[in-house]
């Protein structure tokens, strides 16, 4: 019995130690120092720098520890997606280098090293929103992607149809001189680099460097240069209102749909809080 009351007693302390600012404070500066030797380290390495990072690894340890005693019940803290990040992070720093004579597996074991810069997202109450309505957002996202997919597609399939030029290798002598004029000509023109709308991949590649609004109008004198020497049968009108309603399309309907989920999941996400404090002050109460 006395043991047992000692144990909730030294749980109630640990949970104020957890809870504590300083203890918060804490963590996030050793973090932040944490991620900034992580960059140091991919330019040069000394002893000082590696003791500095074993001793945050074993404050993160004690942080767990700490957090493990403090939890409610078991199965809520496996259930914690944060609780379960951190735990991994830290298993992973604690594997000895020297086990890997393999530096392919010595080279995976440091870059999950690296993702120790993303426990930053868990040390404030305002990022673990920002997180929670991303999260809450993929599902509608995913949707979104899939309908970006379609139309991404159809407008791939129309770019290599109706856009493609001739390829020099099984050109004609009189295709090939036009195509010398069209390097000559055309500014930025593919010299070296793919046909624009070459193939199904290309042309998907092509699309999204336009939404991106990466020298999408280059693209478009290229087309029209070819267009004026015969080497696609396609009009400067038919290839502008091709490009314009494309980059209409992918720039400003999808990143509003985007916007729109996030910014909806972000207000269901702020209600359901309010609603659990409201609630928890009313027990509080009673």
């Amino acid at each position: 019995m006395l043991i047992l009351v000692n144990y909730k007693h030294m749980k109630q302390k640990t949970g104020k130690i957890v809870k504590s600012t300083f203890f918060e404070t804490l963590i996030t500066v050793l973090i932040l120092l944490n991620s900034i030797l992580i960059g140091v380290e991919t330019s040069f390495e000394n002893e000082i720098i590696h003791a500095i990072q074993i001793s945050i690894t074993y404050v993160f340890v004690l942080e767990i520890i700490l957090r493990w005693i403090s939890r409610e019940d078991a199965v809520k803290f496996f259930k914690d997606g944060w609780n379960l990040f951190d735990l991994s992070i830290v298993l992973v720093s604690l594997i000895p280098e020297s086990l890997f004579a393999d530096s392919n597996l010595l080279t995976i074991i440091r870059v999950l090293r690296v993702f120790r810069i993303l426990r930053l997202l868990n040390t404030s109450s305002e990022i673990k929103l920002i997180v929670s309505v991303l999260f809450r957002s993929i599902s509608a996202l995913t949707y979104n992607a899939l309908f970006f997919g379609i139309f991404m597609y159809l407008f791939s399939v129309i770019g290599v149809t109706v856009f493609q030029l001739p390829d020099p290798e099984e050109a004609s002598p009189e295709v090939l001189l036009k195509l010398e004029q069209f390097y000559a000509k055309a500014p930025n023109a593919p010299i070296v680099s793919p046909d624009p709308y070459g193939d199904l991949g290309e042309s998907m590649f092509t699309l999204f460097r336009i939404l991106t609004g990466e020298d999408w109008t280059d693209i478009r004198y290229n087309l029209v240069a070819a267009s004026d020497l015969g080497l696609i049968n396609s009009t400067p009108a038919k290839i502008t209102i091709f490009h314009v309603i494309w980059y209409i399309l992918s720039a400003f309907l999808l990143i509003n749909l985007v916007l729109g989920a996030i910014l909806n999941n972000y207000n269901i996400i702020m209600e359901e809080n309010r609603r659990a404090k409201e609630k928890k002050e009313q027990n509080n109460v009673q």
